[in-house]
């Protein structure tokens, strides 16, 4: 079996001499080498000697030099490398790390026996080392300590005999064993192949004219790595006076990599400035453009020739503020988040305005002048788009005037600078407008809208905005009601704009308007306040006919706080869940219980038990109605849901719904939910419906209602004959069960008008197969004059008023009924 030896070659860190040597960072030498360094130890001169490898790695070692080298024994030597042991200065050598140690000169020669060996013997001269050739030593050293540090060798090169000079860092760099005898065709041979006809032109050229040479080249060490030198080089007199090549090597491996990085990544840079679709520009420290992308060019209109030179300032419109590229700096604030971009408006070449993002930074170029570079991101079509969407927000969609989130806006910046005190804001209402939707139709009703809306936008004095709040209101904004007159003339004025005939789909319509006045009256009066108070005032005014202006006063303000301070109450009953519900009981031509309405109470900590209609018109302007009529239905469904039987089976019970309807998006949805949620039948539920509510009922509200009642559910059109509905209509209508309101059967019993219109709705609705309930029965006459017009059930006192949801289950237990008292 062959033996390894190994070496340190290739070992990053300093090896100490003598150490051990680790398979690790070692190279394999040669086992014939080796083996044949046994048979010549002998042939070592009884000198200070050494014996080493062609690459000077030493296999043998004499007393005499390991005691020059400042060692103990030869054996420490072994496995280093000559030039780690000593320090070679021009022709003179020292121990490496040892500056007290004698100065020697190594002779080198190939081993008689093995010429894969080397001999090396070390001459002590310290006798001969004179203080002049200790300062040349001295000086060379230096001179060694610079090219190091410089990564430079020197080289001469005399062309006559071919023969070359190194320096020690130019083995280094070089990669080149000291030992190893070098020529220019050695050096030659190492260069890369694509430039070495070029470095041997340049050679020639000094060896045969002269002339100065400096030529950059890659060069092949012997260990496969490239290097990439920058030579210079000269004649010079070798002392007889005749010609030698001298010259430098330096190693520019690194910064020619650093700079071609640089190369590229400018490139790069230059390229995604080309490319890239929003506008960039490069601006000198006076702000003048220097460069621009075509993209910019584009953005503006301008070729690149004519842009330059011009200043930030001038490429802004004239309307809008110039730009400083000192506050368009993007950058972060002192607490770390990056602040909003600067908006510009630009004027383009053709003299249209288009609208940028600027971000700026200030930089460096490669020759350390600074400029700006700065991105313009065109934001014409998105800031188009933002407007479109904010008018939108704020604008009534139909007449195209401010809206309710507009008017509070208005209010509020009003107040916020100051000018409330002198404002006055008018609330209006057009009188009867559902007659106009229901005989004409809606789009009828919407071109009146659009033509009132016009009326007051015209007819308005300077000073004051016209809003459309909902479906028939409008509200005026006077910012000084001083300079028109006072509240009571503009009232008057406004009231005079609609009150008006309007030709509407080649008919002349005839409207009037509720107006209703307010202006603050202190300090601590808001946009809202006033707002309310006008709303109240309005109110006020349709109360006393049509047509009519009203101003609030302190007593009105007053009763409008007190509904606000109620819907306050109430929207923190609703909260609570502090509401509950009633049950009045409907029973057959027997008196037996067949259903129940269900009907809402609020015990109220200050003015007790609540009806309905203490508080419902407060739901109503406080936007509760949906929110109620949701809760309603749950508590509802879920207590009828624990009912006992009644003597008929089952019963029913029936909900109101006054905000929640089939017209919503998720009326299906959420009565399903709750449906389930109680865990009650369909066949026992019933939706009530006022008439009005169904008149020319849409596509979306009728599926609705379908869906609903396919799964089972009833629905009832209550208060049946109030509304503006024909008889004819009731066939349409999607619900199965009719109530007579109790306004025709309070006097059926005496009134023959009153009779006969409650038989014709009973006698119609058995025949399309609608079943008929009889509201407010109140006492024996009513009831014995309805059984004989075919009505299906009854409701009212004469039966029972409605009881709290405990007595009611007690009701149906005992089948006896709490009836009102005379």
């Amino acid at each position: 079996m062959r033996r390894l030896f190994l070496t340190e070659r290739g070992r990053r860190t300093r090896r100490v001499p003598g150490a051990p040597l680790s398979v690790d960072d070692a190279e394999v030498i040669d086992p014939d080498v080796v083996e044949s360094s046994h048979t010549v130890v002998e042939s070592l001169p009884d000198a200070p000697a050494l014996l080493s490898t062609s690459d000077g790695v030493v296999l043998r070692a004499t007393e005499q030099a390991a005691l020059l080298l400042g060692m103990d024994s030869g054996g420490e030597l072994l496995g280093s490398r000559i030039t780690e042991l000593m320090l070679v200065e021009g022709e003179f050598a020292r121990p490496r790390g040892h500056d007290s140690r004698p100065w020697f000169r190594a002779l080198s020669w190939s081993h008689q026996q093995n010429p894969l060996l080397t001999v090396t013997l070390l001459v002590d001269v310290s006798d001969l080392m004179t203080p002049t050739a200790s300062l040349l030593a001295y000086e060379r050293r230096k001179l060694q300590n610079a090219q190091r540090a410089a990564r430079m060798g020197t080289w001469e090169w005399d062309p006559r005999t071919n023969n070359t000079r190194l320096s020690e860092m130019f083995f280094e760099i070089t990669g080149t064993p000291p030992s190893t005898g070098t020529t220019f065709e050695h050096y030659l041979d190492h260069i890369h192949p694509e430039d070495r006809s070029r470095v041997a032109a340049c050679w020639n050229q000094l060896a045969e004219e002269h002339t100065p040479m400096e030529v950059e080249h890659r060069y092949i060490r012997p260990d496969g790595a490239m290097r990439i030198l920058l030579c210079h080089g000269g004649v010079a007199d070798d002392g007889e006076g005749r010609p030698l090549m001298v010259g430098t090597a330096q190693d520019v491996t690194e910064q020619r990599t650093a700079l071609r990085r640089m190369e590229r990544s400018s490139q790069r840079f230059t390229d995604l400035v080309s490319l890239t679709p929003v506008g960039i520009g490069l601006f000198d420290q006076g702000q003048r453009l220097v460069d621009a992308n075509d993209a910019l060019c584009e953005l503006l209109g301008y070729g690149l020739e004519q842009l330059r030179g011009t200043n930030a300032v001038g490429l802004t419109h004239p309307d809008d503020r110039g730009i400083d590229l000192t506050e368009t700096e993007t950058r972060r604030s002192p607490r770390g988040h990056r602040r909003a971009p600067v908006q510009r408006m630009l004027v383009r070449s053709d003299g249209q305005p288009v609208y940028c993002e600027l971000h700026s930074t200030p930089s460096v170029q490669d020759d350390g002048t600074r400029f700006w570079l700065v991105v313009f991101q065109d934001v014409t079509e998105r800031r188009r788009n933002s407007e479109a969407l904010r008018f939108q927000a704020t604008h009534d969609e139909l007449t195209g005037l401010p809206n309710r989130g507009a008017v509070k806006e208005m209010l509020a910046d009003m107040r916020a600078g100051g000018e409330s005190e002198r404002s006055a804001v008018l609330f209006c209402d057009i009188d009867n407008f559902k007659r106009v939707n229901d005989s004409l139709g809606h789009d009828a009703g919407d071109d009146l809208l659009v033509a009132l809306a016009r009326r007051l936008e015209g007819g308005l004095p300077d000073g004051c905005v016209a809003a459309r709040i909902s479906g028939d209101e409008f509200v005026v904004i006077c910012v000084d009601v001083d300079v028109v007159g006072g509240t009571g003339a503009l009232a008057t004025r406004v009231s005079g704009l609609l009150n008006t005939a309007v030709p509407v789909r080649d008919q002349l319509v005839r409207v009037s308007a509720s107006v209703g006045a307010a202006v603050p009256d202190g300090s601590d009066t808001d946009g809202n306040d006033l707002l309310r108070f006008a709303d109240a005032a309005m109110f006020e005014a349709k109360g006393t006919g049509p047509g009519r202006v009203s101003l609030a006063g302190p007593a009105l303000m007053a009763s409008a706080n007190s509904q606000l301070h109620l819907e306050g109450q109430l929207r923190e009953a609703l909260h609570r869940d502090q509401l509950t519900l009633h049950y009045q009981p409907v029973v057959n031509s027997e008196g037996t219980v067949v259903s129940a309405e269900a009907l809402l109470r609020w015990p109220h900590p200050e003015r007790g038990m609540l009806t309905p209609g203490a508080f419902l018109p407060v739901a109503d302007q406080g936007g509760l109605l949906r929110e109620i009529d949701r809760w309603v239905l749950r508590r509802a469904l879920r207590e009828a849901a624990g009912w006992p039987d009644g003597a008929a089976g089952p019963v029913s019970v029936a909900v109101n719904l006054g905000g929640l309807v089939p017209g919503d998006h998720d009326f299906v949805d959420y009565v399903t939910d709750c449906v389930a949620e109680a865990g009650i039948d369909w066949s026992r539920v019933v939706l009530e419906l006022v008439e009005t509510a169904l008149v020319d009922l849409p596509s979306r509200p009728r599926s609705a209602m379908q869906a609903l009642v396919g799964r089972g559910a009833r629905f009832a059109v209550d208060d049946f004959g109030t509304g503006f509905s024909s008889l004819a209509r009731l066939k349409d209508l999607p619900a199965q069960i009719i109530k007579v309101d109790r306004k025709f059967v309070s006097e059926i019993h005496s009134d023959s008008c009153d009779f006969a219109v409650a038989k014709a709705v009973v006698d119609m609705a058995s025949a399309i197969g609608r079943e008929c309930v009889a509201e407010g029965v109140e006492n024996a006459e009513q009831f014995e004059t309805l059984t004989g017009t075919g009505v299906d059930s009854y409701q009212g006192w004469f039966f029972s008023h409605p009881v709290p949801a405990n007595e009611f289950r007690s009701m149906l237990a005992t089948g006896r009924f709490r009836r009102a008292t005379t």
